[in-house]
């Protein structure tokens, strides 16, 4: 899986950076770039190896692993903004709107999510309908019913003065996580007209167990090894579910949603190496 990944990340970095290349140049277009710079590419790998399983090329997926990323960027410079979590690092750097203004990172995401929609236009992905299948699942999983509506959990629930239970946190989490690892996960079938059902379960499992490892990490990890900053969901007292689970308790639930999603993949057999490896690598990582 790791040549994959390290591929993969190679080729949307050029991908990403050939698109925000060609805009008008600036600060509105350096900061896109540097907002696009790095990062894991998990979810360009789901597009990618869920491409693969259903006969897509690296040619035509390569568009749609892009847009994704580039649609998370917007995310994490709007989250990162003083009006949502105030974090002043991410990826080891200061976050856009440290580097530049509020401003400019404000429409650098606006420009960011606005580019995903046209690189799902790409011809190299196929069929028109196939685009449009595309489109309509990117809006869904990333608006006011996905990823941005968990967001909006999350920022409420800080202001009720009363904790969320598990419930309410799986339920925020399966949005402003989750929605975008399932859209990322369902690609393939998507692309191809094929039935994404299998993936999606798997998708669901995966984005609460990336959550789940990410509260971990709030709590052990190494700021200097994540590239962002630590304990700030328990400084705020903030649900998670590390807080709700106790540490030992979060991790057996991450191991448990990992088994449910690759339970899910059964229907690929062997074919299906890369993303059996890519469950583990989620709650086994560091950063």
């Amino acid at each position: 899986m790791q040549d994959r990944l390290a591929r993969v990340r190679t080729e949307v970095q050029a991908e990403l950076d050939r698109a925000i290349t060609a805009l008008p140049p600036g600060d509105l277009r350096d900061a896109m770039a540097y907002a696009v710079n790095g990062g894991k590419r998990l979810r360009a790998f789901l597009v990618m190896e869920s491409a693969r399983l259903h006969g897509v090329s690296d040619d035509a997926a390569l568009p749609v692993a892009a847009a994704v990323e580039a649609l998370h960027a917007y995310s994490l410079v709007h989250d990162d903004l003083p009006a949502m979590d105030d974090d002043d690092l991410r990826r080891g750097q200061p976050t856009v709107h440290v580097k530049w203004s509020d401003a400019t990172a404000i429409l650098a995401g606006d420009a960011l999510q606005t580019l995903a929609f046209q690189l799902l236009t790409d011809p190299r992905i196929g069929a028109p309908e196939a685009q449009v299948r595309l489109v309509s699942a990117l809006a869904q999983a990333s608006g006011a019913a996905g990823m941005v509506w968990g967001q909006a959990l999350d920022i409420a629930a800080e202001t009720t003065g009363t904790p969320l239970d598990l419930d309410a946190i799986t339920e925020l989490q399966g949005g402003k996580t989750g929605a975008l690892i399932r859209f990322a996960a369902t690609a393939g079938p998507l692309i191809a007209g094929d039935d994404p059902a299998a993936l999606d379960r798997y998708a669901v499992a995966l984005g609460l167990a990336f959550q789940i490892a990410d509260d971990i990490l709030d709590v052990t990890g190494d700021e200097a090894v994540t590239g962002k900053r630590v304990g700030k969901d328990a400084g705020a007292g903030k649900a998670t579910f590390v807080s709700l689970l106790g540490l030992d308790g979060a991790q057996a639930e991450a191991r448990r949603r990992v088994a449910m999603g690759t339970d899910a993949l059964s229907h690929y057999g062997d074919a299906a190496g890369n993303l059996h490896d890519l469950a583990r690598f989620v709650i086994e990582r560091d950063t």
